[in-house]
């Protein structure tokens, strides 16, 4: 498997006619590492997902991996960048007629020379990481809706992706389907190395699965950083949709109108905090992923930029060896 790859996205824009959807998106995923980008409906997180991968063009800013500013290079090296991309799609988007096996093979077939001998080889290693050996012969149809999942992400996975893209994988299952499901991508991770993000509106999964958070709300970033950064943030954006309660700034639609927001106050609904900090997701054999240590590397290095609350959360995070080689005392944290 490949390994990941930076994607460093500045000052994107991007509209249909008069309709702004979002402006000035700036932000770093870091190689190999598991991103999520949270939000409420209707804020563009998923036209983010196809300007990434080329199928829509900002009118501004630079979508920049490997030195290539995918938007505008031409379309000839769009296309190779393009097979730097596995996407998992909400419903699996799984040919219907086809079997488990062939869905796989599609990208295979489609975009290598490889043999059959060596496509079946690649087919098989994929299905047996998602766990789905033995159902090669089944039609979409013939299975559930975490089994279709799978399968799509075993499609995802087959060209050895740099980066992978999910859109809203826990989409239409049950709790615990959802947590299978968030296991398998922390295993996976840990597998490929490769670039993560995944968009979603599962509070849990936004909770323990990335390394790093971002927020989509009324038409911008409104933040994105370490994990620690926004799970511990006070910004009422943050605090209302973690809380997953009506209080606050937003709306049924978008964000409230000023009317909304003096009425709210003027109600004295009680404030309230962001939920305590759940533990990360780790993988299943009890490693750690190659992302991790360069991850905690890189946040230790920025200890000094993020507030009292998110370096409180790092230091209490790290392991006794840790807090020696990065010279942090026992039950206290750096401020600057």
């Amino acid at each position: 498997m490949g390994t990941g790859v930076e994607v460093k996205v500045e000052g994107l824009s991007k509209s249909f006619g008069r309709a702004n959807i979002w402006s000035d998106l700036t932000f770093t995923m870091p190689a190999g590492e598991i991103n999520v980008l949270l939000g409420p409906s209707g804020t563009g997180k998923s036209v983010f997902l196809k300007c990434l991968i080329g199928l829509l063009k900002p009118e501004h800013g630079s979508i920049v991996i490997h030195d290539t500013d995918l938007v505008r290079t031409n379309a000839d090296r769009l296309y190779e960048i393009r097979k730097l991309f596995g996407v998992l799609f909400q419903d699996g988007a799984l040919f219907g007629s086809m079997n488990l096996f062939d869905n796989i093979a599609f990208p295979l077939r489609e975009h290598t020379k490889k043999g059959e001998p060596e496509i079946r080889d690649i087919v098989m290693e994929k299905m047996d990481m998602v766990g789905l050996t033995g159902d090669e012969m089944k039609l979409p149809g013939e299975i559930s809706g975490g089994m279709r999942k799978r399968a799509g992400l075993a499609r995802a996975l087959v060209l050895d992706p740099e980066i992978v893209l999910f859109d809203e994988p826990d989409s239409g299952l049950d709790p615990v389907r959802t947590a299978y499901l968030n296991q398998l991508i922390v295993d996976l991770n840990q597998k490929t190395d490769s670039t993560f993000l995944i968009v979603t509106h599962d509070i849990n999964t936004a909770q323990t699965l990335p390394d790093n958070i971002g927020i989509m709300y009324h038409k911008h970033l409104a933040m994105f950083g370490p994990r620690e950064l926004l799970l511990t943030s006070e910004d009422p954006v943050v605090a209302q949709f973690l809380n997953g309660r009506k209080e606050g700034p937003i709306g049924m639609s978008e964000e409230k109108d000023a009317d909304e927001q003096a009425a709210e106050q003027a109600g004295n609904k009680p404030a309230f905090e962001v939920p305590p900090m759940k533990p990360q997701i780790m993988p299943t054999d009890g490693g750690k992923r190659a992302a991790q240590g360069r991850r905690l590397d890189r946040v230790m290095g920025m200890m000094h930029e993020l507030p009292p609350k998110a370096q409180q959360a790092i230091t209490d995070s790290l392991s006794a060896d840790e807090r020696h080689r990065y010279g942090v005392g026992v039950g206290s944290h750096r401020r600057h």
